[in-house]
């Protein structure tokens, strides 16, 4: 009989299981707590909206659509002061920006970053820079310093920072350490072990990043003008309030081609520095 149990036991396959039976059962307990989430937000939404408007806007966006047609070309020459305030507005800020966040980079990394102190502070502000959007910084900075282009410029390079820090400080953390190793055996200062043995790496990925926020804020430059941080949102804000359909058609397809001729600039640069 013992003999029979044990070939029994020998001859039982184990069946491969994905979770165990508790790790299974906290799943479906997490998909029905998210079901639910979803379920209690959807009627707090339906409750403040305005289902009439709702099933009535396919109407309203085609009749607005139709008057946007023929756009009024005319209008065009008027638009090439705005657009090129946009252009600078998102240069200027970008090049504010990388001059910023390129020290506080080697402060925020632990490879380079001379105390733990100092790297939390850095830490700090790249985190408060990325966690504020720019229209948010350009509504308080138009309070601050007025509505016009500097306060979109300015806008813009206090939201590149913490985006162009936080990319470059973990490129620096993942850099080969063996040539700043090598530097350093040879007794040289800090500041020549992070120019010869560190920069060198990190270097097309900086300019990279650069050039990338810099088509970012191509975008959002755009759009800074509806607070009234200049650029050529305030000549769509100024004529979709006036309802000349005709004219934003105009502005909108400006829009499309500096974005899509910074996105051409942006995607050759990254090419030839990788």
């Amino acid at each position: 009989m013992g003999q029979i149990m044990l070939d029994v036991k020998t001859h039982e396959r184990k069946v491969w299981r994905k979770r165990s039976g508790l790790a299974s059962i906290l799943v479906w307990m997490g998909w029905l707590i998210g079901l639910a989430a979803v379920v209690v937000c959807f009627q707090k939404i339906a409750a403040q909206t305005e289902w009439f408007f709702v099933i009535d806007s396919p109407k309203q966006g085609a009749d607005i659509l139709a008057r946007m047609f023929p756009p009024e070309w005319s209008y065009g020459n008027k638009l090439l002061r705005p657009i090129w305030d946009t252009l600078t507005i998102a240069t200027l800020g970008t090049f504010i920006a990388v001059v910023i966040a390129l020290p506080l980079a080697f402060l925020a990394a632990r490879n380079t970053s001379p105390h733990g102190i100092i790297r939390i502070a850095a830490l700090f502000i790249i985190v408060s820079s990325r966690s504020i959007n720019s229209i948010i910084w350009a509504l308080v900075l138009v309070a601050i310093v007025g509505p016009g282009v500097l306060a979109g410029i300015i806008a813009i390079a206090f939201r590149s920072v913490g985006f162009v820090a936080k990319l470059l400080y973990e490129a620096l953390e993942e850099s080969n350490a063996k040539p700043a190793e090598a530097i350093a055996s040879t007794g040289a200062p800090m500041l020549q072990i992070v120019s010869f043995g560190i920069w060198p790496q990190v270097m097309p990925a900086f300019a990279g990043i650069s050039v990338f926020r810099w088509d970012i804020n191509i975008r959002e430059a755009t759009i800074l003008g509806l607070v009234g941080a200049g650029g050529i949102g305030l000549e769509l804000n100024a004529s979709i309030n006036a309802l000349e359909w005709s004219r934003v058609s105009v502005i909108l397809l400006l829009i499309f081609l500096a974005v899509i001729l910074a996105e051409s600039v942006s995607a050759r640069v990254r090419r030839a520095v990788t």
